[in-house]
């Protein structure tokens, strides 16, 4: 099949003029020179007060929920591409999941997804679902202590390479 497409007006990349208006389609980098890329995404986990010390200190009720959280982290940011319809998928040389205490809010647990790889797109969607999964990972490993457990936030931190160089967000919690 041979169709011609354009980019949008609007340039939005995934986004293109067919024959039937504005169509959906995956981005070409088979001509993009593969490069060093490198994003780290955050989640929020909040949780009702006392909870978080609780299991921090005793353990989940399904076990080591950091543990857990972590390798459902690494394993969803290797798996993007087939989550993410637009996405590429990529050879991912790292990705890193960590957690601490919540910028002096004893009752939130900061979520960390960084990945790096050396190639032709980015790495942002595999560090954003690689936190956002391990963040509901963790909701999962201690509902049963309560259900208002809640994410409260999931966003891009920064990211390095490519076309659009470097960004880091304005805060970093």
């Amino acid at each position: 099949m041979d169709v011609e497409h354009r980019e949008s007006d609007g340039g939005l990349s995934h986004l293109s003029s067919g024959p039937e208006g504005l169509e959906s389609r995956m981005v070409d980098v088979g001509a993009k020179a593969p490069g060093r890329r490198e994003a780290v995404a955050g989640a929020r986990v909040r949780f009702p007060t006392g909870v978080l010390e609780r299991v921090l200190t005793e353990g989940g009720p399904k076990g080591p929920i950091t543990e857990v959280a972590r390798s459902a982290g690494i394993l969803a940011a290797k798996r993007t591409a087939g989550l993410i319809p637009m996405c590429h998928p990529l050879g991912l040389d790292v990705v890193e999941v960590l957690f601490e205490r919540g910028d002096g809010d004893p009752d939130v647990l900061l979520v960390r997804c960084r990945a790096a790889c050396t190639g032709p797109t980015g790495v942002e969607m595999e560090c954003l679902v690689g936190a956002g999964i391990a963040a509901l990972t963790v909701i999962d490993m201690t509902k049963a202590l309560s259900p208002a457990i809640a994410v409260e936030q999931l966003r891009l931190l920064e990211k390095r390479g490519g076309k659009g160089g470097s960004w880091l967000a304005e805060t970093s919690s």
